[in-house]
């Protein structure tokens, strides 16, 4: 056993002493998240194999968060329990001689074949001081900077440490360590990277210490701004900026989504020799660039106009720079995500100099009489992307219904059906003229949520 479980497991052994002490019990709330899901992925071209992959999984969330005992300092704990079993499909070319890799949905064995199930529990010590709260173990971050993904069957978690802060009106301050992450397909803790960088070779290389901190700031009531930095050491530093703004015009509300992005190298990847060491980022590897080294801002915004059932938004994003947006990668390239407005469900659209124009629609039928039935559509178009092959282009739609049970027995039970089609003229890494698997893909995903006190 780790040393942090462990010493969260004798924190939990120690509060159970205090559980009579205010509402440590009475404040205690516990529920079963309930996750069927399929995914059938069809790749269209290139050279990579299988052509077609079909996965089926039941996933089983158990979430349990204690109160505070009384006191000026107020002690509690949290756990989180994922288990995943394989229903159907699943597997892929495996890594001779590791067990329990990430697969698409599920874990691989060394040959691999999927696992027939997955589990982990994650612990989390809290404490509490006025409005600060402090939290240590299994964490999920939600944060301009770091984003856990829950996308597929079971969510991804991070392990560190975290504050958060309202002790002033209107702001909201948060910081904090991360120091592992355990993938939505994957059973143990790795360190983290970032694209170029990772992977299955030798020279792979990671980091176990990423830095956070930052703040919201509610201006006014229709008026958040947003400043966040991250640091993965050895790796990059990034600065974040957000707006958001809600205007009424006539009959409906105009939102504003400003954020901006600005990353640059951090110790061992600012230096020759560390990136010479592995210590480097994907991007353009072109005549006269500093191969490797982060460096990449990201300029988006996104308008949306919200009238009755209706959403309507369109929106730009445009990066700079020789390298691609940085972001947290556990090193195997799955099941992460991004702040990006361009964050879609196959494809992210942060690769250097590229420039992408965005277009969605959504509709809630709740103004036709049937609640709890919703309709989007996303469109995303993108150019310049710099390659050792010219300019390239790619694009993707997605399509989602979702109907969640407003009433009845069946009261939040969730049915949602997501299709995505993905083409792309980018080069496949290190294979000189093959392009990007174009992708059609569809999701079904049945969720029910259950009450346990």
């Amino acid at each position: 056993m780790k040393r942090s479980t462990l010493a969260l497991a004798i924190a939990t052994a120690a509060l159970a002493q205090q559980a009579s002490a205010g509402g440590f019990i009475e404040d205690s709330k516990a529920s079963l998240g309930l996750r069927n899901f399929y995914i059938n992925t069809d790749n269209r071209n290139g050279p990579a194999s299988p052509s077609k992959q079909e996965e089926w999984g039941q996933g089983f969330m158990l979430n349990y968060a204690s109160g505070f005992t009384e006191g000026t300092v107020g002690f509690g704990v949290d756990a989180l329990g994922l288990l995943g079993l394989r229903l159907d499909g699943g597997g892929k070319s495996g890594k001779s001689g590791i067990d329990r890799q990430p697969g698409t949905i599920f874990p691989l064995e060394s040959d691999g074949s999927a696992v027939d199930e997955f589990s982990s529990l994650g612990l989390t010590a809290k404490a509490k001081v006025s409005k600060t709260e402090f939290r240590y173990g299994t964490l999920q971050p939600k944060l301009p900077v770091v984003v856990y993904n829950d996308a597929r069957l079971l969510p991804m978690t991070y392990e560190g440490g975290q504050v958060t802060s309202n002790e002033f009106k209107d702001l909201t301050l948060t910081g904090g360590q991360l120091t592992h992450t355990k993938g939505r397909n994957s059973t143990d803790w790795r360190s983290m990277s970032i694209a170029g960088a990772n992977g299955s070779s030798a020279s792979s290389r990671d980091s176990n210490k990423f830095y956070f901190a930052g703040g919201d700031y509610k201006a006014t009531r229709d008026l958040t701004l947003q400043y966040y930095y991250g640091q993965l050491t050895d790796f990059y530093q990034q600065h974040f900026l957000g707006l958001t703004h809600n205007w009424a015009i006539g009959p409906g509300t105009l939102k504003t989504d400003l954020r901006v992005f600005i990353s640059d190298s951090d110790g061992k990847n600012g230096s020759t020799a560390g990136r010479k060491d592995g210590y480097v980022s994907s991007g353009y590897y072109g005549s006269g660039v500093t191969k490797g080294e982060v460096d990449n801002n990201v300029y988006s915004g996104l308008l949306t106009y919200s009238l009755g059932g209706h959403s309507l938004g369109a929106g730009y994003q445009v990066l700079t720079g020789d390298s691609d947006f940085p972001y947290l990668n556990r090193g195997d390239g799955e099941g992460t995500s991004t702040y990006l407005h361009t964050d879609a469900q196959l494809l992210k659209f942060n690769h250097a100099g590229e420039r992408t124009w965005i277009g969605r629609y959504a509709y809630d039928f709740a103004k036709l009489g049937v609640p709890g039935l919703t309709f989007s559509v996303l469109y995303l178009n993108a150019d310049d992307i710099r390659t050792g092959r010219g300019d390239q282009g790619e694009w993707e739609r997605d399509i989602a219904v979702g109907y969640v049970v407003p009433e009845g027995t069946f009261k939040g039970l969730g049915l949602a059906w997501k299709n995505a089609t993905m083409r792309s003229g980018l080069p496949v890494s290190g294979s000189g003229t093959a392009t990007q698997r174009d992708q059609d893909e569809n999701r079904l995903i049945v969720s029910y949520t259950l009450p346990l006190f």
